[in-house]
């Protein structure tokens, strides 16, 4: 297993960490005598990082009695999410913060991470509810070691968190379809810039560049490497760039986790050759010709005057286009309703002003592919489902 020093944290970490959102299954549930010989088969192969979250379902819990009861709590970095859309007190974040405590059944977190953060105005919030007061007291007490968040914004929210705290560390999404998404490329090195270790989600982006690949495009990575397979070109990809400490993989099936391990321990390191930029810039274009909008969130068009954050609805209206099935649009609503600080920036908000037009540098008719956008993403059969988060979050 190769390993990366987190400079920030002093902490040596293993390239490839355990995502723990989705445990093998069996009836129902979680399948827990298969998950714990996945761990243990991990970590006895060099994996040192884990990391779950309060809201995967039973996932803390599992992970917890596995380290406890096979002794390797103190022998592991442990890394688990506050779920910043259940806080409606400010006495909510120490009563979470001790559940997780108990699931997990250990004493300390070492990377203790705000869930999702998708605006500033999340973060605002929770300092409005005390966060940098109750963490820097568990700080003291030794039972948060460091202190993060996670994302799913824009490059402008993600600059203006970055800004506005001394964070030890982020995860965001990051891969090679991603350059442009969410922090993308310009969030990496800014984060970088500023000191903060930075963990990467997402590198095979949901399965779109692995198994799910495209036909043409699996091809032409054939063409360049036929022994390699889709999955170890992204995971390369992103491996490739010495400013990322620990890339997640969401591992479940032992096939994968051997595979996975195999690639995070190559000897000879990761800096990419002629050849394989060339490769993966091919593949990118055969994405690109999947895209509604031709849009590299280089938010010139923002901010929208009626509030309509451009980019990520564009960024989730490809994503539909490119993966389909319900994840894109989850990720839209999670993203443009306002849930968690009752600001929408949803597609239908536009009133066709044509205020962005004259800044797009693509020159996209911006208010066409949004209203594409809105009756693509904002299906009537998703307003319930919506009403009810809404209700709930409140």
């Amino acid at each position: 297993m190769n390993y990366r020093n987190m400079k920030k944290t002093g902490d040596t970490l293993s390239l490839l960490g355990y995502g723990c959102m989705r445990f093998p299954k069996k009836n129902r549930g979680i399948d827990e005598t298969r998950t714990r010989a996945q761990i243990l088969s991990a970590f006895e192969q060099g994996v040192n990082y884990f990391d779950t979250a309060y809201l995967y379902s039973g996932s803390e819990k599992i992970l917890g009695s596995i380290l406890a009861e096979e002794g390797i709590r103190d022998k592991v970095m442990l890394a688990t999410k506050l779920p910043h859309i259940l806080v409606k007190r400010p006495e909510d974040i120490a009563s979470l913060f001790q559940k997780q405590l108990d699931r997990l059944q250990t004493d300390y977190i070492d990377y203790y991470l705000i869930h999702n953060i998708g605006s500033f105005a999340d973060w605002q919030r929770l300092k409005e509810m005390g966060i940098k007061e109750f963490v820097e007291k568990e700080r003291d007490k030794g039972r948060i070691r460091h202190f993060g968040f996670s994302f799913h914004g824009n490059l402008i929210a993600f600059k203006q968190l970055i800004d506005d705290y001394p964070w030890d560390f982020c995860q965001i999404q990051y891969n090679y379809l991603d350059e442009n998404f969410q922090a993308g490329t310009k969030g990496l090195e800014y984060a970088a810039k500023k000191g903060l270790g930075i963990i990467i989600m997402e590198p095979l982006r949901g399965g779109t560049l692995g198994a799910k690949i495209p036909e043409p495009a699996r091809k032409t990575l054939q063409k360049h490497i036929p022994e390699r397979s889709p999955a170890e070109w992204a995971l390369r990809w992103v491996f490739s760039h010495p400013q990322v400490q620990v890339v997640l993989s969401g591992m479940n099936e032992e096939s994968h986790i051997t595979e996975n391990i195999r690639i995070a321990s190559n000897p000879d390191g990761y800096t990419l050759t002629k050849q394989e930029c060339s490769a993966i810039d091919e593949v990118r274009e055969i994405f690109k010709t999947r895209f509604k909008v031709p849009c590299t969130a280089c938010t010139y068009c923002m901010p929208c005057p009626h509030g309509v954050d451009i980019p990520t609805c564009f960024a989730h209206y490809n994503s539909k286009s490119i993966q389909g099935g319900f994840m894109p649009h989850y990720m839209y609503i999670q993203a443009t309703e306002g849930i968690t600080n009752g600001k929408p920036s949803k597609a239908s908000l536009c009133k066709n002003c044509g205020a962005c037009l004259k800044h797009c540098p693509q020159q996209i008719d911006i208010p066409r592919h949004l209203k594409e956008a809105a009756q693509t993403m904002e299906k009537p059969w998703l307003r319930y489902p919506v009403r009810i988060a809404l209700k709930v979050m409140k």
